[in-house]
């Protein structure tokens, strides 16, 4: 199930599907089925955008939505192109559309802070674009480690629930004996983390290598060639080589590009080759893979 939908910036091509996507998940919906709302972040002005495109078409989707809109700043895109949305629709008209938020810019670290609980949570940076632009980081919390049987053992904590307890961080009483977590488990484990950045000709600011810092997959898009690197700037887009270097200085373990230009069509194999040898050439030995519609990627647990 869909609970959650994020938006990277308001060009049509990223976001014209969105009011139908909703209808068909309403539609699919079964009645008895419980109702799960549906989470979407974008920047300033989706909110609007969503509202007005399912109020024009009368369209009324059975599915609850909210709508948390990030707050640009001006140096997200280039001068005269930045367009201040926060007056769309408030006021009045503010009680008819789906509830939200406006989450502005944390200038500590740089980043958005859209969601976080227990096991993970979500960030966005600011991304330089013809319009503006956020990539998105979503990072696991470590893991508890190992219980250390032995140990228990010979404090006699019996197995069963104490073990579970003990596991999620809470200590036990034994008699007049206190078990704290600490001592019966093993290092923590390391959550994953996966960092996807929005159309781009680069990072605004230091959040987001600091963010995407030791990623185990990151996903950044390569419209144009290394040889075309300033028709790519031009268009407020990337090539390999600047998707491969800023890998590099996040030190992350795999790189994925996407959004190749039309120039590369899916099955011209040898074009798109290009493209892959460009970013290996800046990779080493690191895994650089091309990404194509509907892509699964595994990431692995660590241990």
């Amino acid at each position: 199930k869909i609970t959650k939908i994020f938006i990277t910036h308001l060009h049509g091509d990223h976001m014209f599907g969105l009011p139908g996507l909703l209808c068909t998940l309403s539609l699919q919906r079964s009645p008895d089925a419980s109702v799960v709302p549906i989470d979407i972040y974008g920047p300033l002005g989706l909110r609007s955008f969503l509202w007005r495109s399912l109020e024009l078409s009368h369209s009324q989707p059975l599915l609850p939505y909210a709508v948390h809109e990030l707050v640009p700043t001006q140096d997200q895109c280039p001068d005269g192109e930045f367009r201040d949305f926060s007056g769309l629709d408030r006021g009045e008209a503010l009680a008819q559309a789906p509830p939200g938020t406006v989450v502005h810019l944390d200038a500590e670290t740089d980043s958005y802070l859209l969601l976080e609980d227990e096991e993970l949570s979500v960030r966005a940076f600011r991304l330089f674009h013809r319009v503006p632009s956020f990539g998105f980081v979503l990072e696991e919390k470590p893991r508890p480690g190992k219980l250390k049987v032995h140990v228990l053992q010979e404090l006699g904590v019996p197995p069963g629930p104490l073990y579970g307890e003990l596991k999620r961080g809470r200590a036990v009483e034994l008699g007049a004996v206190r078990v704290r977590p600490r001592d019966v488990l093993g290092a923590p484990v390391p959550g994953r983390k996966v960092c996807v950045l929005g159309d781009c000709a680069g990072p605004v600011g230091e959040g987001a290598r600091r963010l995407c810092g030791h990623a185990d997959l990151l996903v950044h898009e390569a419209t144009l060639q290394d040889g075309l690197q300033d028709a790519a700037r031009l268009r407020g887009h990337s090539t390999p080589g600047q998707a491969a270097r800023f890998a590099r200085e996040c030190r992350a373990r795999r790189l994925v590009l996407t959004h190749f230009s039309q120039r590369y069509p899916p099955d011209a194999h040898r074009d798109l080759r290009s493209l892959l040898r460009d970013a290996q050439a800046l990779m080493g030995d690191l895994p650089v893979t091309l990404a194509h519609d509907f892509m699964t990627i595994e990431v692995p647990m660590k241990n």
